[in-house]
């Protein structure tokens, strides 16, 4: 008998009853009225019944389900149902099943005919264009929901932004940056590390915690770690036993660079991810939703610290000037009147405010002190030992007579009260009007010169004893002048004989010695003029590497 003969009612036979076909599901589908597969079994059950019925055969029909397995959407006859698999895998070999298999675009059907029957059937191939239908409006409305998904976090990502940019506080912005992380990708932690700083640069080996969310952290990541962690947080799984220590505890980690320019600025790190099912890991698209956040977190992260720099900047600025403003209180603001005689200083720090102090002032007695000092250092902490030196000068001139005694007293003070690595070069000299006689102390400091108005070459008023602060105890010697009408006395600061030039040579006290010469009858403030052009010439463009102070003194010759 062939299949065209055979008894409708025999495996293989062919049966020319009209099965009833659901018009209105067919419609449904092709007017995209199919949403999943428990619907697609209303359209697919006509067609597969009709076709079994032909065929004398009992089958199922698959499609392709959510995971790797195919899924059964319809059965004929109903009865069969018990006979076929609800899932399918498409991978195993038919050889060993018990049912035969004609592949479809589409889908799968399974029966258990005994003879080969047609692929090519009309009812089958209706069967398969309803399921490529089908998995067709599956996958737009997958398309639909992954842009809608997107849409969404964008959206979400850019409020997110808006809230975290405009939070200058590094603080509260850490805080911030965590909430909103965990938040929008569903964690139960999160860690927030900042690369530490060397010299203002981003160079620092290690990453320290700054802020953590719902359990503990590890305090620092040393950079190796940091970059292996970030590695293995490119898998899908995001898999990490014990959170790879940065989060203890923690099963799944998920991590993400926080940069600037392609430099390393900190480390952002979640981990656990909540769901209806508990915890699990992070999807693979978690992972570009928090290396978009962080690089969101990253600008805000950078402008707090430019702010934080700002402010700290502008504090600094405010103590400068205040410091600057009570050194001008300190130096003098204007020569005293001394009768018979001239007397000028002039002081120019390397930065705002310096470690160089002069001053001159009267005793009791009608003699007068010329002082000029200099401490080690730059800057504010010289500027502070100034105040300490002028503070004590005055008090031990008050209760002490000038001389060596005085300067080993406050040799005293000046180590007690001020830092090891601070001491003072001092130069200190008391003026008789009436005579011209000068008793001085050089403590460690550079050679003064008396200028005669007689003598070709000037006398050098050398050291006397060690700087001030440098030793507990130290004894010092006094060395005596005379100025007669006309003579000139210089005291300075190495910041002029050590004003160096392009090529590291020094100014010197040769050339300050020829200036003086060439200079010493003209007017003490075209003495310091020339003395600041010579300077200012030799360095060529330089900055100024030191304090420069200059103290002039002569006796009128009238």
């Amino acid at each position: 008998m062939t299949r065209t003969e055979s008894d409708p009612h025999q495996p293989g036979g062919t049966s020319h009853a009209e099965g009833p076909i659901d018009t209105g599901a067919w419609r449904r589908l092709l007017s995209g009225g199919v949403r999943d597969d428990a619907r697609a079994a209303t359209w697919a059950h006509g067609p597969l019944a009709r076709w079994c019925e032909q065929n004398g055969v009992r089958a199922a029909f698959y499609t392709d389900g959510a995971e790797s397995d195919w899924v059964r959407v319809a059965c004929a006859p109903d009865e069969a149902a018990l006979l076929f698999p609800e899932t399918l895998d498409i991978a195993a070999d038919p050889d060993g099943s018990a049912f035969a298999r004609i592949a479809l675009p589409g889908g799968v059907v399974l029966h258990d005919g005994t003879l080969p029957l047609a692929e090519d059937d009309p009812t089958l191939l209706l069967l398969a264009t309803g399921a490529r239908i089908a998995a067709l409006e599956r996958e737009v409305q997958t398309q639909s929901f992954q842009a809608r998904f997107r849409g969404v976090e964008l959206q979400s990502l850019y409020e997110v932004g808006l809230a975290i940019t405009s939070t200058l506080d590094l603080d509260d912005l850490a805080e911030e940056v965590l909430l909103r992380a965990v938040s929008l990708l569903d964690a139960r932690r999160g860690a927030l590390f900042l690369r530490e700083d060397a010299d203002g640069e981003h160079t620092a080996d290690r990453y320290r915690l700054v802020r953590t969310i719902g359990g503990a952290a590890r305090d620092t990541i040393d950079a190796d770690a940091a970059r292996g962690l970030l590695e293995s947080c490119t898998a899908e799984s995001c898999v990490i036993g014990d959170g790879g220590g940065v989060l203890p505890e923690v099963r799944f980690l998920l991590a993400a660079p926080i940069a600037i320019d392609d430099r390393a600025r900190g480390l952002l790190a979640v981990g656990d991810k909540e769901s209806r099912r508990g915890v699990g890991p992070f999807p693979e698209e978690d992972q570009r939703t928090l290396g978009l956040f962080a690089n969101q977190a990253a600008i805000a992260i950078e402008n707090a610290t430019l702010h934080r720099l700002a402010l700290e900047k502008e504090r600094l600025e405010r103590e400068m000037e205040l410091a600057s403003e009570i050194q001008r209180q300190i130096l003098p603001a204007a020569m005293p009147d001394l009768p018979g005689y001239d007397v000028l200083g002039w002081n120019r720090p390397a930065r705002q405010v310096g470690g160089d102090y002069f001053d001159v002032h009267a005793r009791e007695g009608g003699c007068w002190s010329l002082t000029v000092g200099d401490v080690t250092g730059k800057g504010l902490p010289a500027a502070l030992t100034v105040s300490t030196l002028h503070s004590a000068l005055q008090l031990l001139a008050e209760h002490m007579a000038s001389g060596p005694a005085m300067i080993a007293r406050l040799n005293r003070h000046v180590y007690e009260s001020t830092s090891r690595n601070k001491f003072i070069t001092l130069f200190h000299a008391d003026l008789d009007p009436a005579t011209g006689h000068v008793a001085y102390v050089n403590a460690g400091h550079n050679p003064g010169y008396r200028l005669a108005a007689t003598a070709a070459a000037p006398e050098e008023l050398p050291s006397g004893g060690l700087p001030i602060g440098l030793l507990p105890a130290a004894s010092y010697s006094a060395g005596a002048i005379e100025l007669a009408p006309g003579d000139l006395l210089c005291l300075y600061s190495d910041g002029i004989t050590e004003c160096a030039d392009v090529d590291d040579n020094e100014f010197g006290e040769e050339r300050l010695i020829e200036l003086l010469i060439a200079q010493r009858d003209a007017p003490l403030d075209a003495i310091i003029r020339t003395i600041d052009e010579a300077c200012t010439a030799f360095a060529d463009g330089l900055p100024q590497g030191d304090d420069q102070t200059v103290l002039l003194l002569r006796r009128r010759a009238d």
